[in-house]
């Protein structure tokens, strides 16, 4: 199983960034898949999932409104469209293939900051 984020990057409050996480190693039409984040100095939150086929999706109450997850199985791609980004959003950005991160990639880094 290889998990592969992108996107990340410095951006002011307010803006948006679209972070990317390639799939590999398994049947990825076949996994729900989630996003998770880390703040510094804190635990890993999860802020959104979504089903095998695309048609359900889960937010957290921190980034409902403002994030939109979607994937693209033919690509085998999970993504995050992040908008109205706030200072709180700095954090480092897991894709992972189970709620709880125990499968997850690198992560990319996205900082808000002006």
């Amino acid at each position: 199983v290889q998990l592969v984020e992108s996107g990340g990057g410095l951006v002011q409050p307010g803006g948006s960034l679209r972070l990317s996480c390639a799939a590999s190693g398994f049947t990825f039409s076949s996994y729900s898949m989630y996003w998770l984040r880390q703040a510094p100095g804190k635990g890993i939150e999860w802020i959104s999932g979504i089903y095998r086929d695309g048609d359900s999706t889960q937010y957290a109450e921190s980034v409902k409104g403002r994030f939109t997850i979607s994937r693209d199985n033919a690509k085998n791609t999970l993504y995050l469209q992040m908008n109205s980004l706030k200072p709180e959003d700095t954090a480092l950005y897991y894709c992972a293939r189970d709620f709880v991160g125990n499968i997850r990639g690198q992560g990319t880094q996205v900082t808000v900051s002006s």
